[in-house]
């Protein structure tokens, strides 16, 4: 078991290590296949193992492992303290510096340095590993061809791929690490390798825009290490141990315990770019397209709700699990309206994490068995359909040279295969029967037994989503041409896609199932019966397999009915009589022919970024003060 569990957190360090000293791009492709092949077969083989108790992890290289990643961390505060004089940030440096000091004081003088069990495995744990592992190989394998045109289109005189492949497959053992901890400085340490991969990757193409917003990715998050330090060292003061589950175990909710937890989910709020942390992460889409699908779904922002999540048997039933549950509801809202003003494809779906991972983080807070079903339900669809959606824009950007969903107005008639699996991967994420609207329902159910305005935050969350993803997928369908040309994709672009297309939707049908292996035995007390293919609680069913056969019986019949399509005749729109007998055109003044163009409306002077996000800014630092203060 121990060497499994190293293999998931070791194996990507040799693997990054490999990419980024061999300078071959057939030896760096191949070591990334294989260490996307082997990862996928540990996590799953983790599974079939089941949950474990905490274990202890010894030497590593005849050095103890709890004295190496102290060494670690002080030497990664290093790097990143480094980083922060390169850029002239005086907020990195101010940051990374108060966590060395408070750091040192930790380990010399207040921790007793007892053996502590280093990792262990929950059923949370084993999804996640299964989240970071299998949908974190797929985008490092799509990575491959994407990088090779990456670079041809910016003309690099030399290849910056060993450098990128480096912190891209690090990025997979350092969450593996995260997610299995459960020492508290592991986590940390894990924690802080997230920091400084997503800061490279950010600035990787070292653009003055990605080099300032990888700039601010890193006083983040170093705002957010300082947090998690302050909040170990209270944790520590009361609960006298760095062991994981026997600080969740202890039922311990004194003020400062509860301050503690406050500040680790503070930590878990900026990693999770929840407002008003989120520019952060609406930065990070300058990076090229697998770094974003990589942030947004199997790795760091899921850190951070994990770390929330992770912490919540703890702080069950007091304040600030109603302040964890109102500052995610709250994100989800803001960021859900924020979504509907935007027409940039990877902006749109940047703000639909930040507001999924709030919906999250508020089942976290609300700390019901449903709640926390929903939360891990969330996390294991969104990354699915959220990884798909980002390889599917980074796709069609190559393909046209835009982001813009305008652009991508007809896209089927020109990119049938590509645009049919975006829309499939939008449809997964807003509507029924599939796994990411599941885990809305069961949130917004949970809710209804909390707190009245985080029912109507996540029910008006919800409807302003659907607004902007319907909008998106409904823009890109189009009447292809009888013999048009067929689509062509490199096979490592096509195979992601169609897994992570496929997957979606298969493990929506299997989410009765899912649930009833994976989630029900960690909960305790189940909050749902699964019946034929549906889930059944006290508040109602959702109906899951039967839905999924009446869409199959639609889609059958809508085939058969479009199925002669092409040889209909194509109709302009109507245009009350004022058509012209030039397609596209409309007779206007003076009797000449005006073009005319489709277009979205996006309530621009309703839901202005520019004048939404101080005002929500603001609310939120307001709510993060009151959940701390509660806390107290």
């Amino acid at each position: 078991m121990s060497n499994l569990l190293l293999l998931l957190i070791l194996l990507p360090a040799a693997a990054a290590g490999v990419c980024y000293f061999v300078r071959s791009s057939a030896v760096r492709n191949l070591t990334v296949l294989a260490t996307g092949a082997i990862l996928t077969l540990a996590s799953l083989g983790l599974l079939s193992h089941g949950v474990f108790e905490p274990i202890e992890v010894g030497s590593i290289l005849g050095i103890g492992s709890d004295f190496l990643v102290t060494v670690l961390d002080f030497a990664l505060l290093g790097v990143i303290f480094f980083y922060g004089l390169k850029h002239k940030s005086i907020l990195i440096q101010a940051f990374t510096a108060a966590q060395a000091v408070l750091l040192a004081w930790f380990e010399i003088v207040m921790v007793k340095h007892e053996a502590v069990p280093a990792l262990a495995g929950d059923q949370l744990s084993l999804i996640m590993v299964l989240v970071i592992s299998i949908i974190g190989s797929l985008i490092c394998i799509f990575a491959i061809p994407y990088m090779k045109e990456h670079e041809e289109h910016l003309h690099l005189k030399k290849s910056r791929q060993p450098r990128f492949f480096f912190f891209l497959v690090l990025f997979l053992g350092a969450m593996n690490g995260l997610v299995l901890s459960n020492n508290v400085l592991w986590m940390y340490f894990f924690f802080e390798v997230t920091t400084l991969c997503s800061f490279m990757l950010i600035g990787h193409d070292a653009t003055e825009i990605a080099t300032r917003n990888s700039v601010r990715a890193l006083w983040m998050n170093a705002m957010g290490g300082l947090a998690f330090v302050l909040g170990m060292m209270l944790v520590y003061m009361e609960a006298g141990t760095l062991n994981i589950a026997a600080i969740l175990g202890s039922g311990n909710q004194t003020a400062l315990m509860l301050t503690g937890l406050g500040f680790l989910c503070l930590a878990g709020f900026t990693k999770a770019a929840q407002v008003p942390f989120q520019s952060w992460l609406l930065g990070a889409m300058v990076a090229p397209t697998p770094v974003s699908a990589l942030l947004h779904s199997s790795t760091m922002v899921k850190a951070g709700v994990f770390v929330v999540l992770r912490f919540a048997p703890a702080y069950a039933g007091s304040f600030l699990s109603t302040g964890v549950a109102v500052c995610g509801a709250f994100t989800f809202i803001a960021c859900s309206a924020l979504g509907v003003g935007q027409s940039n494809g990877k902006k749109i779906l940047a703000y639909s994490t930040v507001a999924n991972l709030g919906l999250i983080i508020c089942c976290a807070g609300i700390n019901t068995p449903l709640a926390l079903t929903a939360a891990v339900m969330l996390i294991l669809f969104h990354a699915i359909s959220k990884s798909l959606l980002f390889l599917c824009v980074g796709t069609i950007e190559q393909a046209i040279g835009s982001r813009d969903i305008e652009d991508m107005r007809g896209l089927y008639a020109r990119l049938p295969r590509t645009a049919l699996i975006t829309i499939i991967g939008i449809l997964t994420m807003m509507l029924p029967p599939f796994g990411v609207l599941l885990g809305k329902w069961m949130a917004i159910e949970a809710s209804a037994d909390s707190n009245i305005f985080i029912v109507v935050m996540l029910a008006m969350g919800s409807a302003l989503m659907v607004v902007f993803l319907a909008r998106w997928a409904g823009s890109m369908m189009a009447t292809r041409e009888e013999g048009g040309r067929c689509e062509s994709q490199p096979t490592l672009i096509r195979l992601p896609l169609l897994i992570l297309c496929l997957g979606a939707v298969v493990l929506s049908i299997a989410s009765p199932w899912i649930y009833n292996s994976l989630l029900a035995p960690w909960l305790g007390s189940a909050p749902f019966v699964v019946g034929f293919g549906s889930l059944e609680s006290a508040h109602g069913t959702f109906v899951v397999v039967p839905l999924f056969l009446v869409l199959g019986l639609g889609l059958l019949y809508a085939v058969k009915a479009g199925s002669g399509y092409r040889k209909v005749k194509v109709m302009p729109p109507y245009l009350g009589g004022a058509n012209s007998s030039v397609d596209g055109t409309y007779v206007g003044p003076m009797n000449g022919d005006v073009p005319f163009a489709a277009g979205n409306m996006y309530l621009g002077e309703l839901f202005a970024e520019g004048k939404l996000t101080p005002v929500f800014n603001a609310l939120a630092v307001a709510l993060i003060v009151l959940m701390l203060g509660g806390a107290l």
